[in-house]
């Protein structure tokens, strides 16, 4: 995929993962495009030609309604289809919907089924295209030597591959042309048919009667299930106009309706021609009756000649017949290969695919490798299954049922459970999102586990195999049900980046929000669902010095195992940095610089002026950190990035988001970063999230008055506001990590605490000591009173003699006991080793002997030394 010499590549890597997003041709093909490229995958001309018989063969003269009543699971997957399109309108199509409904592994399993249906149509689509170029030209030898057919085939993949590679607007100009010949030939051969039938009737000729459209007429249920069977998959393919909805106008809303319309059409056309076939050859087993098993396997090649007759303008009409079949062939092969390579595409965009086949071409806008790839992989299968021989090529072609039976069914089930939150909605979601789509996908479900079942029969097909424990079973089961296992084995290795990068996030995230004095807490963190997804969402509740916590949410740019680990390292440094009581706008230049430092340290060694910066997923992370102090109902916080924070006033429930400074996302330049103060009432309901909370709403101002609504009654329990708020702005599955951290205030007891005032006087210390002591008494906490006096004591002589100034003591009974000097110096006492011989420099290092933690924390006026105690054990313990 590149030129000579130093000129750029011809293609490139899919700039996003979201839909629309991943380099596509956008708004390029519109209504009609998409129905007629719908309608031409399911090659409706060689579908009747290849099936018709055996429908015939199994229900009798009640084939129009056999064909028509397996319209229904169908319409019932295009509504599927339809309503997760409208929420999700990613070329992926059953892949992505069910990684979001269940689960990377699912999303595979459904993408995998995509994938063998499709190459393995491919190859039968190929070698029918091949013998019927030989017939159109009257080499009829050619036709039945297989290396010949092989060999067109082959050509005809290359030809069909290179057409959706020059663009998708081509491929759907080619496919006008195609269809217009093939529907055009069908019309003509079923109004031809039924003329004669009524004017010139042939000897097998029977009138249309009222009983062929009765189900209830076919003789056995055996034989009604076999022509379903049969019936249904004659339809398949009518979702490729959906694999291409990143590449339609109105992307949410034109290909679902585009696959509904389809299958009606489709339903229009095949009762037509059914109706007038069978009536003019009937149902026999010999001549042009379409009993006969000799033409099973296409009842037009002599029901045309019968119909048109075999000279001058019925010769030409029967050689476009065998033309129409051949563009049938040809247009669904075109058509197979768009499906496919998209939603390879799409897996490789979220990394369940080697990265190589998530590249788009420059100039057309569609995918390289995955359409070059995907043919040679066609190729390759035609290959080896005529290799062995015509039976295992044949039997092949019919386990392709039991991979559309799976990945329509799957879809079926993925848009009810996708759904399952809203369907109480209204009556149109229960019925289009849940009750049609979940019956199609238990109807899918059932036809799946019936086909497997005919199919084992070692009689079924050309060939059986003898399998361990089993015995004698039909290779239609065998290489269909292998195909699916083979992608089961291959889903751990695929998944397996996916399921790690998960579980170090989760790893890495707090296990469970500490209880603390100063407000309550309750979070949510939802991994996105594809493996493109999980990474760097974080958040956290810090406990600081003087029953001070800190606030935290985050988003590392990035997905996959990388951004995990970033996320780990982020959430780490933000831990340390609290400990050491920095201002947030500090705190965030301090992150700012490690995320920077990392990210030269990850450039080294490609010179100056070389670095890297995607190196490292850190620079260009979001986080926004707060600190609240429930002894002044104050909040200080400042942002790197677009972080947005929600407070939501305890009396009146109003929302309000307040204005904070602009700051740059960590390591990446710009102005410094800047704190801002809060007042927030005993009460308040705070709500920081990450961006991806937002990811499904039509903008930001849209999704800030959803949340405002969510979070209206504020004085709801925080687990529930939660659940409400995730549940109305992320109804299904994501493609971003989602993190949300909500926390309500308090003030402290004024019964927790007190505080002295104190002059820089030398007799305050002795003042102080029994005050100390004093309130502690009052407390029951008279072991802790000598250590206590001890601590302030040193702590007010070392402010009196150094500073100066108005000196503040405070005492706090939380958890710990902590005692706070402050003072207006700004000089942090440093702890060291006194030599035996010195007279002082012994105080600091006495204090953190006596206490379970000590530090120093600036202030606006200067700073505070505080020491935390552990509390003694109650009575009993």
């Amino acid at each position: 995929m590149r030129h000579f010499g130093d000129a750029e590549s011809a293609d490139r890597p899919a700039p996003g993962t979201g839909a629309g997003r991943k380099g596509l041709k956008n708004d390029a093909l519109g209504m009609f495009s998409s129905v007629v490229i719908g309608l031409a995958s399911t090659a409706p001309a060689y579908s009747l030609a290849a099936t018709l018989g055996l429908i015939v063969a199994a229900v009798g003269l009640q084939a129009p309604i056999v064909t028509m009543v397996a319209f229904v699971p169908m319409l019932l997957i295009a509504y599927a289809y339809r309503e997760l399109n409208a929420s999700n309108a990613d070329c992926g199509t059953t892949f992505t919907w069910a990684t979001r409904a269940f689960g990377p592994r699912t999303g595979w399993m459904g993408g995998w089924g995509i994938i063998v249906a499709n190459v393995i149509v491919m190859a039968s689509l190929a070698e029918i295209a091949g013998i019927y170029s030989f017939r159109l030209v009257g080499l009829n030898g050619l036709a039945e030597d297989r290396l010949w057919t092989t060999v067109a085939g082959i050509v005809w993949i290359a030809v069909m591959t290179t057409v959706c590679y020059v663009g998708i607007q081509f491929s759907a100009a080619v496919q006008r042309w195609l269809l217009c010949l093939e529907v055009g030939m069908l019309v003509l051969l079923a109004v031809a048919a039924l003329v004669r039938v009524y004017t010139d009737a042939p000897s097998t000729a029977i009138h249309v009667s009222a009983s062929w459209f009765n189900p209830f007429e076919v003789s056995s249920v055996k034989g009604l299930t076999s022509g379903l069977l049969a019936g249904v998959f004659i339809y398949w393919g009518w979702d490729t106009a959906v694999s291409i909805n990143e590449e339609t106008v109105d992307s949410t809303r034109i290909p679902g309706r585009a696959a509904v319309m389809s299958t009606v059409l489709l339903l229009i056309m095949y009762a037509l021609v059914t109706t007038s076939a069978q009536a003019f050859a009937g149902v026999g087993s010999s001549g042009v009756g379409l009993g006969n098993t000799d033409n099973s396997d296409d009842v037009f090649s002599g029901l045309g000649e019968a119909v048109f007759g075999s000279d001058g303008t019925g010769l030409l009409l029967s050689r476009l017949l065998i033309l129409m079949v051949l563009t049938s062939a040809l247009a669904s092969t075109q058509t197979t290969i768009l499906p496919l390579a998209r939603t390879v595409f799409s897996m490789a965009v979220h990394k369940a695919l080697p990265a190589r086949f998530a590249r788009v071409h420059r100039k057309f806008l569609t995918p390289t490798w995955s359409t070059v790839g995907m043919g040679a992989v066609s190729i390759a299968l035609l290959i080896l299954l005529t290799s062995f021989s015509g039976n295992v090529l044949a039997d092949s072609i019919d386990s392709v049922g039991l991979a559309i039976a799976f990945h329509y069914g799957l879809t079926g089930f993925a848009c009810l459970w996708y759904h399952r939150k809203i369907l109480t909605r209204s009556t149109r979601d229960l019925v289009f999102k849940g009750v049609l789509p979940g019956l199609g996908g238990l109807i899918m479900l059932c036809l799946f586990l019936y086909a497997t079942l005919v199919y084992a029969d070692p009689g079924y097909g050309a060939t059986s195999v003898d399998l361990p424990l089993i015995g004698p079973t039909g290779g239609v089961t065998v290489l269909g049900l292998g195909a699916l296992l083979l992608g089961l084995l291959l889903m751990p290795v695929v998944t397996r980046g996916h399921a790690v990068a998960l579980k170090l996030q989760r790893s890495l995230l707090p296990r469970h929000l500490p209880s603390h004095t100063a407000l309550d807490s309750a979070s949510r963190y939802l991994p996105a669902d594809s493996g493109s997804g999980v990474g760097g969402d974080w958040y956290d509740v810090i406990p600081l010095s003087g029953t001070r916590v800190g606030l935290v949410v985050g988003d590392v740019l990035g997905h996959g195992l990388r951004a995990a680990a970033t996320m780990g390292r982020m959430r780490t440094g933000v831990r340390v940095l609290a400990r050491l009581d920095l201002s947030p706008d500090e705190l965030l230049s301090r992150l700012g610089d490690l995320v920077e430092q990392t990210a030269h340290e990850g450039g080294v060694g490609h010179g100056p002026g070389h670095l890297r910066p995607q190196a490292d997923e850190a620079l260009g992370v979001t986080c926004l950190y707060a600190v609240y102090d429930p002894g002044s109902g104050k909040c200080s916080l400042a942002r790197a990035g677009e972080s947005v924070l929600a407070v939501v006033e305890p009396h009146t429930g109003v929302v309000d988001y307040p204005e904070l400074p602009p700051g740059p996302p960590l390591g990446i330049a710009g102005p410094p970063y800047q704190s801002t103060e809060l007042e927030l009432p005993p009460g308040s309901l705070v709500a920081l999230f990450t961006g991806g909370l937002l990811q499904a709403t039509d903008g930001r101002d849209a999704g800030l008055a959803q949340l405002s609504q969510a979070l209206a009654d504020g004085r709801r329990p925080l687990e529930e506001l939660c659940d409400r708020a995730v549940t109305t702005l992320l109804p299904g599955p994501v493609d971003e990590d989602a993190t949300l951290l909500m926390v309500r205030t308090r003030l402290l007891d004024r019964k927790q605490f007190t505080q002295w005032e104190l002059p820089p006087d030398p007799a305050a210390v002795a003042t102080i000591r029994a005050a100390v002591s004093k309130q502690l008494g009052d407390w029951g906490l008279d072991d802790l009173a000598f250590a206590s006096e001890l601590i302030v004591s040193e702590l007010v002589t070392n402010a009196i003699r150094y500073v100066g100034g108005p000196i503040q003591v405070r005492l706090i009974r939380d958890r710990t006991l902590i005692c706070e000097v402050s003072d207006t110096g700004h000089t942090t006492p440093n702890l060291r080793h006194a030599a035996s011989d010195d007279e002082g420099g012994r105080g600091l290092f006495i204090i953190a002997q006596m206490t379970h933690h000590w530090g120093t924390r600036y202030t606006p006026t200067g700073k505070t030394i505080w020491t935390e105690q552990d509390m003694p054990p109650a009575d009993g313990q």
